[in-house]
């Protein structure tokens, strides 16, 4: 994902203590170096997951057939006041587990679920935990206002636990904003003042819109630090002015298909210049691995695209969103939204080695003749051999080491023990059904 170095077969990576000193052919090494063979084996940088809503862990699966509305009043309005510190633990525990087994190097934890310092404390608690790189959205469920961002709590958590820049796990605020008041422009003047990045759902269908976008913008805060997600329902009108910003996008192809927040953005996007990276929402729907999100994200604009050939009756010659585009949003895209693209996103010598090798050799993967395209329409998390963060080896030969994954599945079974205890049977049977 180097522009510059592109796509190179044979070649050797070289780390020295955390970073990426070297990529070339046949490189020299101390003696004592640790050599990892990957003779055969596909390397590439790690997955960046720009918003998750990790919180929900506990539910998994729960929610596959329904829609954005049946979400908002199963997981936000009925079960969400049932979660206490111990059950955002675990689920933030679980996320994290799974997304460095899925290759998932860093990932944007959209927290939503704090009612309380305690549950903040408890996200963040359960992030650190686990030796991948997040970054802690700080989220809006302590109240109906927004004064819980600029109150003392945020800069309580800003002293305490995110004090250095150069941590795997940084900080930023995350909220939504419904209606225009003086608190959501206090609060947003906040963001500014600390020079924390910004995150917010926008262009969902009935929820927020174009109106959003204009109050952001006025508001001084749509800027290369803001990101927009899903960002599916606005006019052409908000795409220019995402565009002028710098504003950057965070795509969930499979949550905007199924749940109905609007039609994958992708090539509106394109059409203005507007950069793009992919997430994947919650596993209350769907998986949390990025190759999934990538499948669903070229599908949807290639479908749409031949669709529209086709209403006007001729066939596309060739398909505009390649693979290695979207390979592009998942890695270096995704390192941009955040932040972060100076030090991950791409093989490139003096970035961090958060680094990921696929196998080759599994049926899926054999053969590989073309990088790109296997990883995104071939190759399942079980073909990932090794993951690196930081350096450090968290998965090898298929088995994650030193990451407790037994740890992981008893503490969010308990917690759904207990939260399944709290719903009543009747309404655990209509959210299913």
């Amino acid at each position: 994902m180097d522009a510059r170095l592109g796509v190179l077969p044979e070649t050797d990576v070289l780390v020295r203590d955390t970073t990426i000193a070297a990529v070339g052919k046949r490189l020299p090494a101390p003696a004592d170096a640790i050599v990892v063979d990957a003779a055969g084996a596909l390397l590439l940088p790690g997955f960046v997951n720009t918003h998750q809503h990790m919180w929900q862990a506990a539910f998994r699966g729960v929610g596959a057939d329904w829609t954005i509305g049946e979400y908002l009043e199963w997981i936000l309005m009925k079960w969400r006041p049932l979660f206490r510190p111990e059950d955002i633990y675990a689920a933030n525990y679980a996320s994290m587990v799974e997304s460095v087994d899925s290759g998932v190097t860093t990932v944007m934890d959209f927290s939503h679920g704090l009612r309380t310092p305690e549950h903040a404390d408890a996200a963040v608690d359960a992030l650190f935990a686990v030796p991948g790189r997040a970054r802690f959205g700080y989220s809006n469920a302590f109240s109906p206002d927004l004064s819980w961002v600029y109150d003392g709590r945020v800069d309580q958590m800003l002293t305490s636990r995110f004090a250095s820049s150069d941590q795997l796990v940084t900080m930023q605020i995350a909220f939504d904003i419904f209606v225009n008041t003086g608190d959501a422009r206090q609060a947003l003047r906040f963001a500014i003042d600390r020079n924390l990045p910004f995150s917010t759902h926008a262009g969902v269908l009935g929820f927020v819109g174009d109106d959003n976008i204009t109050f952001l913008e006025e508001n001084g805060v749509l800027s290369p630090s803001t990101t927009l997600i899903h960002a599916a329902t606005l006019s052409d009108d908000s795409y220019r002015r995402i565009a002028a910003s710098g504003a950057q996008l965070s795509l969930s192809a499979e949550s905007e298909l199924n749940a109905g927040q609007g039609y994958p953005p992708t090539a509106k996007a394109r059409q203005f210049g507007i950069p793009i990276s992919l997430s994947q929402d919650t596993v209350v729907w769907w998986s949390g691995d990025m190759f999934s999100a990538m499948r669903a994200t070229l599908n949807a604009d290639r479908g749409l695209a031949h669709l529209r050939a086709h209403e006007a009756g001729h066939a596309l010659s060739t398909n505009e969103l390649r693979a290695k585009d979207v390979l592009e949003y998942a890695t270096i895209g995704g390192a941009r939204v955040l932040g972060l693209d100076n030090i991950i996103g791409s093989i490139t010598p003096g970035k961090r080695a958060d680094l990921v090798m696929m196998r080759t050799d599994t049926p899926a993967m054999t053969a590989a003749s073309n990088p790109a395209g296997h990883l995104v329409f071939q190759a399942q998390r079980g073909d990932i051999d090794t993951v690196l963060v930081n350096v450090r080896v968290l998965k090898h030969r298929g088995a994650l080491i030193g990451v407790d994954a037994r740890r992981a599945r008893r503490l969010v079974e308990q917690s759904l023990e207990y939260l399944r205890s709290r719903i009543p049977n009747e309404d655990w049977q209509r959210a299913l059904a």
